[in-house]
């Protein structure tokens, strides 16, 4: 089945920027929305649901990187893709360390329409991991965590409160399994590093 169409939003001060992506994007297909800062989009746009920020680094009002924390405060799945010049660079990977997914340098649109792909696929991919999160019940949300720090089924028991049986702690890793679509302990490890700013 294909996935539902994801809307991009541009969110860039410069205005000839803005009219040129829209028609860039318009003419692929896709559904944009600009912004000509960060406060006019966190008015306007729900970002709990998923989607794709191209976004400037330097903007008057909000910086890029204060959209990007606000964003992580909100656990919010959007997925972010920096415009940045040459000099930008360092503070571009600054960005990705931060939670990023990439960065394009302005105005390579060619760069841009590349990556896009694997930027809204990206923002599937952790719209979806917070569904299957939110289907876990609280107990089973703290086995998963302990179960990602390497615990095993005796000491996971012990630590929760109330204490439970070995027994309960493996009906619970089969059902967080079950629901995460994990095959194993260490797959729910990375699962949850992977996606830990968005449930934890």
């Amino acid at each position: 089945m294909k996935p539902d169409p994801l809307t991009l939003y541009v969110i860039d001060d410069d205005e000839a920027l803005r009219r040129s992506m829209i028609l860039l994007l318009y003419s692929q297909g896709l559904a944009v929305q600009c912004f000509d800062s960060g406060e006019a989009f966190f008015q306007s746009v729900d970002v709990h649901k998923p989607g794709c920020i191209i976004l400037d680094l330097r903007l008057d009002g909000m910086s890029g990187l204060a959209i990007l924390e606000q964003l992580r405060n909100q656990r919010s799945p959007m997925v972010t893709l920096f415009l940045s010049g040459h000099g930008d660079i360092p503070t571009a990977l600054e960005a990705m360390r931060q939670g990023a997914h990439d960065w394009v340098v302005k105005p390579d649109t060619e760069q841009l329409l590349a990556k896009l792909p694997a930027a809204m696929e990206s923002a599937r991919e952790r719209s979806s991991a917070q569904t299957r999160w939110s289907e876990l019940t609280p107990r089973e949300k703290e086995v998963a965590r302990l179960v990602g720090l390497g615990h095993t089924n005796k000491d996971i028991a012990r630590t929760l409160n109330p204490p439970c049986s070995p027994r309960s702690v493996e009906t619970h890793r089969a059902n967080i399994f079950d629901k995460l679509e994990v095959g194993n302990d260490n797959e729910l490890g990375r699962w949850i590093t992977r996606h830990s700013w968005l449930i934890l």
